[in-house]
Formats: structure tokens, sequence, C-alpha cells
């Protein structure tokens, strides 16, 4: 996969190459037969974890307005005034109770990007979405069932890119790779490990950070840039990126979420990037920072109504690998309700 980013310097091509490529579905590249034996190679971007879907609950505990160190500027002014405002409006909410033999029932709605690199030296790309409905028991250690519906393509950069993605189906369909992990059907885990391995935030499984990680934003924040290491293209974009993806879990506990709003406000470079964005029918404000020399832009959107994380974006600002400009090429939205049953 090429990165478009001009002229950028090739460390800095790098490093976001490497980030976007973290974010790639492992095992979900297929292939096409190019000239007869070599396959073209497709990248997904991911959108969801390995082994949790996504989804968020804000509410409950929030702790006093955090303010960064002095030589150590965070978010912008308005960008943490609407963290602050969405913790304090979740002051009024409760998460939702879910009693012994009930569950926290999370739909969520994923867009993914495919990219194909062509050996013409071009590249091809659509969208494709994908519905989910995650069951988390009440005794988050039991079993947590997973319903995956197919990935369905809506969008096409292209003719080359619909002639693609049918030519990469017939191929799948004849050639099937036992290698590929499904990505659709019924998965069964205990404490969500629907992979053979628990879902995780930074390194330590999820039941377990829950219970450990510092409800001190400052903290948090120090901790979540030394687990990232040199992932992403900066220590700040990496950041926000894992505050949002352990966010979408559905089930960090309201101290810890509290905790997650305060340390996104002392992030450098978090802005309000749009003040009506829309997610899936439903509208909040996003809190975005930018990479790739500007041209790509992680978004977490918040109703400021409630404090509820609607759910996440990436937007290419500028053409990239066969994505057009200013398009949503990632995304996911989420709604979550108590239910009595699983399937």
């Amino acid at each position: 996969m090429r990165s478009d980013v001009g002229s950028a310097p090739q460390a800095t091509l790098a490093r976001g190459r490497k980030q976007l490529l973290s974010r790639i579905d492992a095992g979900t590249g297929g292939g096409m037969p190019d000239g007869g034996s070599r396959r073209r190679r497709t990248v997904t971007r991911r959108v969801l974890l390995a082994s949790a879907a996504a989804a968020v609950l804000v509410g409950g505990i929030v702790v006093a307005d955090v303010v960064a160190p002095a030589g150590k500027p965070g978010a912008t002014a308005e960008a943490a005034e609407v963290l602050n405002n969405a913790a304090a409006a979740a002051i009024k909410a409760s998460d939702p109770v879910v009693k012994p033999g009930q569950y926290l029932k999370v739909d969520t709605r994923a867009v993914y990007s495919h990219q194909v690199s062509r050996s013409n030296g071009t590249t091809v790309a659509w969208l494709a979405t994908q519905d989910s409905q995650l069951y988390v028991p009440a005794d988050k250690s039991g079993e947590w069932v997973w319903n995956r519906t197919p990935r369905v393509p809506t969008t096409f950069f292209g003719q080359e890119a619909k002639a693609e993605y049918q030519n990469q189906e017939a191929f799948r369909e004849k050639n099937p790779d036992p290698r590929e992990p499904r990505l659709d059907g019924i998965f069964r885990g205990r404490a969500g490990a629907f992979y053979d391995s628990p879902p995780q935030i930074m390194g330590t499984p999820l039941l377990e950070a829950i219970r450990t990680l510092p409800r001190d934003p400052r903290k948090l924040l120090d901790l979540i840039y030394e687990k990232n290491g040199d992932k992403g293209q900066t220590p700040e974009s990496q950041a926000l990126t894992t505050i949002a993806d352990s966010l979408r879990t559905g089930v960090i506990p309201a101290d810890l979420r509290a905790a997650m709003y305060k340390a996104a406000a002392l992030i450098p470079g978090v802005v309000v990037a749009d003040k009506q964005a829309t997610l899936d029918g439903r509208k909040g404000i996003a809190l975005g920072i930018h990479w790739a020399e500007g041209k790509i832009r992680q978004d977490i959107i918040i109703d400021p109504g409630t404090g509820l994380m609607i759910g996440e974006r990436m937007v290419s600002l500028a053409a990239l690998d066969g994505i057009p400009a200013n398009t949503a090429f990632g995304w996911t939205a989420v709604k979550t309700s108590v239910v009595d049953s699983a399937p």
C-alpha cells in the first residue's frame, strides 16, 4: 500500500504508513491474480478491536478539571471545554444496569476502506459496511456473544474499483484460503476472547486493564505514551487513537471513561474539527488530531448533551491511495441497550 502524502520526508511517510497499517484487519487481505500468478495486495482499514465490538457508554463519576503542566500545552481551549462539558453532562447520566441473566447489547455499524495497489502503480479503493451486535453478560468474565453480518460494499471510487472488487470476489470464490479468519457469523468467547485471546487495551487484557489503569488523567496519558512507544506517526495522534479504541469496547466503567476524557484534553494538537458532525444519522461535536503531514485526521465524536461518544472516524483531507479528499474512509457508530437474551 502506498501513502499519497506528497513530498513529506521519508521518515514521516514511514511513520504514517506504520500507523495506517497498524489499523489494518489482519488476515483480510486477499488476492487477485496479477499476470496469471501474482496476487495484488488488498488492505482493509481496521475500525474494530481484534476481539471486541465497538461501543462506548459515557457517564457517572467525573474528576476535577485537569490543567496541563506548565510548558506542556494540551488540547486547544475550545476542545478542552468540549471534553470537560461532555464529562459534566455525563454526571447526570448513569450506566445501564445489567442484571444477572441479562446482557449489555452493543449495536455497531462499521465502515471499512479497502485499497488495492495494482501492478500498473495505481491504487483503487472502495468502502464496505458491516453491522454487528455484541452481547456482554452481567458477569463480564462469562461468555460474550458477537453476531457479525457480512461486509457489503457501499461506495466505489470509480469503475475500476468496482471491477477490482468483482474480480477479487470471483477469485476468492474459486480459490478459498483456509488461513483467512472468518469475519461474519456468530462468535462466542469467554470474557470476549473471540479469536483465542481476550480483547486488550495497551497490551493488557481488557478486564485486567479496567481494574488496574490509573484514574488520574495525567498518569493515564503518561502510561498511554509509554505503552504506545513509537507506534503511529506521532505520540499525540496515537494517544487519541488509543483512547478511542479503548472507549469503544463498550465496557469501560464510569471513572475510567472520565479519566480518558480528561486525558484527551491534555493531548497537544486535539482540536474541534466539526461542531455539527453527523455519524450514522446522529449529530455531535468532532474532536480530532491531524497526522500524515495534515492529510489525515482521526476524530472522536461526542454528543455534548449527554456526554456519549457517538463513535469515531478517519477522514482523508487530501487524496489518499484511491480515496478522494474529504472522505470519512473508516468509521464506527454505536448504540447500546440492555436485553434479556443473546443468540
